[in-house]
């Protein structure tokens, strides 16, 4: 049985948020949630809020035990959202391009 938990239009880019998911990738949602709290990366407390939430869905609607010993995280994915498009001001009346990049994440566990 899995369970499926989704994050939209995160405001940080796919690859700071790649970083922290490949530290938790397979592992016990226990000592997943315990390694994230501990981390000292922005994207470890949006991963562990998302991991929070599947647990809560496991819980309540698929009847799972509140301990999770057996729960393995089977995927994260981290895949790129929509970036805000912004710019910033140049030389002679000139403007560049700034992409601030968003991402999806999607949790699913088993």
């Amino acid at each position: 049985m899995e369970i499926i938990s989704k994050s939209n239009n995160i405001r940080q880019s796919p690859k700071k948020l790649r970083k922290v998911a490949d530290c938790v990738r397979g592992l016990n949602v226990n000592k997943a949630l315990s390694s994230l709290r501990h981390m000292d990366e922005k994207g470890a407390e949006i991963i562990g809020k998302t991991l929070s939430s599947a647990i809560a869905n496991a819980v309540s609607n698929e009847k799972f035990d509140k301990d999770m010993n057996s729960v393995m995280i089977k995927t994260i994915t981290v895949d790129e959202g929509q970036p805000l498009k912004r710019f910033r001001a140049r030389a002679q009346g000139r403007a560049s391009k700034i992409k601030k990049r968003t991402s999806h994440l999607k949790i699913i566990i088993g």
